[in-house]
């Protein structure tokens, strides 16, 4: 079968057995549902985001109030991120920043503080064997003294001298021994990888890279014309979960490179875009599973792996869910990677510059959460509006996709209800590419593309949703859902609301202002049979409590729920129709594109009466129109040019009415 490998010496067993292990000074066992404590930032080793803890439930939930909020310096501090609170041996720790912070989680008092000379913290810790483990800046981990913040190793993940670009992006796992992380942002142009770590040392196990080299399975899915295997991509950008029991680690890796342009990497380039379950001792690969062969959509795996046990048609399985980032949920055999919920392969459209793959995976008589296509109600006038799996090209420069729709916040499952809690995101992506297949640009959308998300239950027996929000704001990107014994699920808005939601039904039983973007991830627990829920905000570190009595904050400014003009701005008189642009300069170098549609500067600002030129540079006759229609250049043709003098002051957006995808903005200032 195309979609799996399989390796040798795999265990048998069906159910989830317990082991224990002496970690933070007494015995855990965190293959189950975490309780009073939240040692890791998925909550337990199969990143189920799921406690156990019912003090709180829906029929109290209504009187939880603030327990404390230990403040921040929001300019410096990055506690903001999606880093979750972790719990356990009588202290909170969390990492943002340049530091990271053990407290009291009864009170918020500061207990230790650690700022490592190397570089930042990212994104949250794991415990494990007295340590605190934590992601550095240049894809480093440090172990950490869990009772007095010392610096016991550092280890390193990525390249030495680092890379450009290479970085952790979440805790590490940690189990038997073994520290593991991944290294993200392949898009930089080099290999993505997961290490396995000594705990006690920091000294390197063993590695495996998502793209493997000559002689390895996999490198035959490559262009064997050409190296750019090199530089292939396949960054892992989530903490892995693991299966102590059976010893074997899993996760999910990113797009290849370069990321909207197959022509040089001609197969299914394996393993990106893949499901990878590894050897816990070993990092040997036990099996692979590619969602999606031959990516030309940045269609990575961002969503943590979870692992439960499955119930498809009354038989259960020891499974791991694989969320993709078009919102459909692969549940496989957590032992061979054989689809327990069945997929087939599928035709999908064609274009042969881009070698694009003749067929991709689609589940069976499941649902998706989020549009197939993108709606045609959410993007301005001259967009094209794509469906998954639709090729494009560099002759496709107004292609909008639907590719955002769960692509990176964790997902919890309930074994009380036997769901999966998701958010999503109705948000259009403009796909652009030129035809050098390495320029890589971050699109500037303008304006008018509109936004929105959705909270999901998805039946994990059935693969069907059984209930949906919608949500005002794109939350695909954050700190996702954490589900509970109570019948609860939390979950942060970026309008500072921190919800409370009937994990049945998906009634909303409770909101507090937290006062900044609360789209983080939440942790619970319980100290002297007391139950909190904690996050952390750019304001600060809450809990929360029954019948606590800390006051809700004033709210923040909402975001905005479509696209806004962003980057520079530029003071100038002259601007240029057609132009030759800058890539982001992920990979090798800066390198520079014609672009028929541009406008240039994209924004710019004069001052009021200034007769600003418009020079059309290009092959075609453009127009630049004010959206409002207060204002026009008429057609210029290719070569020529007309001025609009501006007596008004205020902010313009503007586009080409011959390419109405084309749009820029001038602000007149007085």
């Amino acid at each position: 079968m195309r979609g799996f490998t399989l390796g040798l010496g795999i265990a048998a067993a069906v159910g989830v057995s317990a082991i224990a292990l002496t970690a933070c000074d007494q015995k855990v066992d965190w293959s189950k549902p975490a309780k009073s404590e939240w040692p890791m930032g998925g909550g337990d080793w199969g990143n189920t985001r799921y406690s156990a803890l019912d003090k709180i439930n829906t029929t109290n939930v209504k009187t939880l109030g603030g327990a404390w909020l230990r403040k921040v310096d929001a300019a410096s501090s990055g506690f903001g991120g999606r880093g979750t609170p972790v719990v356990a041996d009588g202290k909170m720790f969390i990492s943002g920043g340049a530091q990271m912070i053990a407290l009291d989680p009864v009170t918020g008092e500061d207990i230790w503080t650690y700022k490592p000379a190397e570089g930042a913290t990212t994104r949250g810790v794991t415990l494990g064997e007295g340590k605190v483990f934590v992601g550095l800046s240049g894809a480093r981990i440090a172990a950490v003294d869990l009772a007095t913040g010392k610096e016991l190793w550092v280890g390193r993940v990525g390249d030495d001298p680092p890379l450009r670009g290479q970085a952790i992006s979440s805790p590490p796992a940690y189990a038997k021994g073994i520290v593991v992380s991944g290294m993200a942002n392949g898009d930089y142009g080099f290999r993505g990888r997961v290490v396995g770590l000594d705990a006690k040392t920091g000294k390197e196990v063993w590695r495996f890279y998502a793209v493997p080299g000559p002689g390895e399975p996999g490198h035959e899915t490559w262009d064997q014309t050409n190296e750019d295997w090199k530089r292939g991509g396949g960054g892992v950008w989530t903490t892995p979960a693991v299966d102590p029991d059976l010893d074997m680690v899993y996760f999910g890796t990113g797009n290849p490179v370069p990321q909207f342009a197959g022509e040089t990497r001609g197969g299914d380039n394996l393993y990106t875009d893949s499901a990878v379950a590894l050897d816990l001792k070993t990092g040997k690969v036990k099996w692979h599973y590619q969602i999606v062969h031959h990516d030309i959509w940045e269609a990575d795996l961002g969503t943590p792996l979870v692992l439960f046990v499955s119930n498809v048609g009354g038989k259960k399985e020891k499974a791991v869910g694989v969320m993709s980032t078009y919102g459909e949920l692969f549940m496989l055999n957590r032992e061979t990677g054989k689809p327990i919920w069945p997929v087939e392969e599928r035709a999908v459209p064609q274009n042969a510059h881009q070698k694009t793959a003749a067929t991709q995976p689609h589940l069976v008589g499941a649902d998706q959460i989020g549009s197939r296509c993108v709606r045609e109600d959410r993007v301005p006038e001259g967009f094209k509006a794509a469906c998954q799996f639709d090729p494009h090209n560099y002759d496709t420069p107004n292609f909008m996709y639907p590719i955002l729709h769960t692509r990176q916040a964790p997902m919890a499952y309930s074994p009380q209800t036997e769901m999966f809690y998701a958010t999503s995101s109705e948000w259009p992506f403009w796909m652009k590419r030129f035809e050098d297949p390495w320029y890589f640009v971050a699109v500037p959308t303008g304006a008018g593309i509109k936004y929105s998300g959705q909270l999901t239950a998805l039946d994990a027996k059935t693969n069907k949703i059984a209930w949906q929000k919608d949500l005002p704001y794109e939350i695909q990107n954050g700190g996702g859902v954490t589900a509970t014994a109570g019948g609860l699920i939390f979950h942060g808005e970026p309008d500072g609301n921190l919800q409370a939601y009937n994990a049945k039904t998906g009634e909303r039983l409770w909101q507090f202002q937290t006062g900044a973007n609360a789209n983080n991830p939440v942790a619970t627990y319980e100290v002297k049979g007391e139950q909190y829920v904690s996050l952390a905000t750019p304001v600060g570190i809450w809990a929360f409590k029954l019948g606590g009595t800390v006051q809700p904050l004033p709210a923040p400014t909402p975001p905005v729920p479509e696209s806004r003009f962003a980057g520079r701005i530029v003071a100038t008189e002259e601007i240029t129709m057609s132009a030759h642009i800058q890539d982001t300069g992920l990979v090798d170098k800066v390198r520079e594109a014609y672009d028929e549609y541009a406008f240039m500067p994209a924004r710019a600002k004069v001052t009021l009466g200034t007769k600003v030129k418009f020079t059309n540079a290009g092959k075609e006759t453009h127009t630049a129109n004010a959206l409002d229609g207060s204002w026009t250049t008429g057609p210029i043709a290719p070569g020529k040019s007309a001025t609009v003098t501006f007596n008004k002051p205020g902010t313009y957006a503007y586009s080409c009415s011959e390419h109405p995808f084309s749009q820029a903005q001038l602000i007149v200032e007085e």
